[in-house]
C-alpha cells in the first residue's frame, strides 16, 4: 500500500469545538445576550445543526436579532479562521510524516473563506502536500470525487490505497471506504452515530500519527 494519508481539518487537526466556543462567548457580549445564551448557542451547536446558514437563521429568530442570517454568517467565517489552533505537537506528527516518506493531503467540507483561512492562519496550508476544499471544488465529503482530488494533487492515485483519518463516521469513515482507503475515526465522544466500520478507533489525531508510523 502506498503511504497517503488524508486528514479531515475540523475537529481533527484542529479543535474547532473549543473555537466554536469561544466564539460563542464573544457572540454573547458583544450583543448583550446574556450567560443563558452561552448555553443555548452551545446546545443548538449539537442539536445537529452543522450547517451555519441554519444555525444563524435559528439564532436570529430567537434573539431577535437586527442583523441578516448572510451578515451573521459572514462574520462568523471572517472570525474563525483567528480562532482555531494547531497544536505544535499536530505539526510535527506531519513534519514526520512526510521526512518518512509520507503523501499528506487534507480533505475537508466548509466555504471556501471559512476553510481557507483555518489553513492559512494554522499555517497547516504549507504542512501538508494538498488539500481539497468542497467550498472550491463544489463536491462534499463522502463524495469520493473529494477524495480522488486530494490523492491527484499528492502526485497519487486511490488506485493505490492508502488512509482516511477523521471524526466523522460517515463523512470521514464511510468516504474513505467507498474510497478504497483504510480509516482512523477520531472518536471526539460526541458523535451521534454509534455505528461505524473503521479499520481502527482513537480518541486524538496524535494516536493515529502513531498508527501510521508503525505501517511504516
Amino acid at each position: 500500500m502506498q503511504r497517503l494519508v488524508l486528514f479531515d481539518l475540523d475537529n481533527t487537526l484542529v479543535d474547532l469545538d473549543e473555537a466554536f466556543r469561544v466564539w460563542v462567548v464573544e457572540f454573547v457580549n458583544e450583543h448583550g445576550l446574556g450567560n443563558e445564551a452561552v448555553d443555548w448557542l452551545i446546545a443548538l451547536d449539537q442539536a445537529g445543526y452543522p450547517h451555519r446558514e441554519i444555525f444563524f437563521g435559528k439564532v436570529r429568530e430567537h434573539f431577535v436579532l437586527s442583523e441578516s442570517v448572510e451578515e451573521l454568517w459572514g462574520r462568523y467565517r471572517a472570525r474563525m479562521p483567528y480562532l482555531v489552533h494547531c497544536r505544535p505537537e499536530v505539526m510535527d506528527g506531519l513534519v514526520r510524516l512526510r521526512a518518512a516518506g509520507w503523501k499528506v493531503g487534507i480533505v475537508t467540507n466548509g466555504t471556501a473563506d471559512n476553510q481557507l483561512g483555518k489553513l492559512q492562519r494554522t499555517g497547516l496550508a504549507e504542512a501538508v502536500d494538498a488539500c481539497a476544499l468542497s467550498g472550491l471544488e463544489g463536491i462534499r465529503k463522502p463524495d469520493v470525487g473529494l477524495f480522488e482530488i486530494a490523492a491527484g494533487r499528492c502526485g497519487m492515485s486511490l488506485a493505490g490505497g492508502g488512509w482516511m483519518v477523521g471524526d466523522h463516521p460517515v463523512k470521514d469513515v464511510g468516504g474513505g471506504r467507498a474510497a478504497g482507503l483504510r480509516t482512523v475515526w477520531v472518536d471526539r465522544g460526541t458523535s451521534q452515530y454509534q455505528e461505524h466500520e473503521a479499520d481502527h478507533v482513537v480518541t486524538d489525531v496524535l494516536q493515529a500519527m502513531e498508527i501510521l508510523q508503525s505501517e511504516c
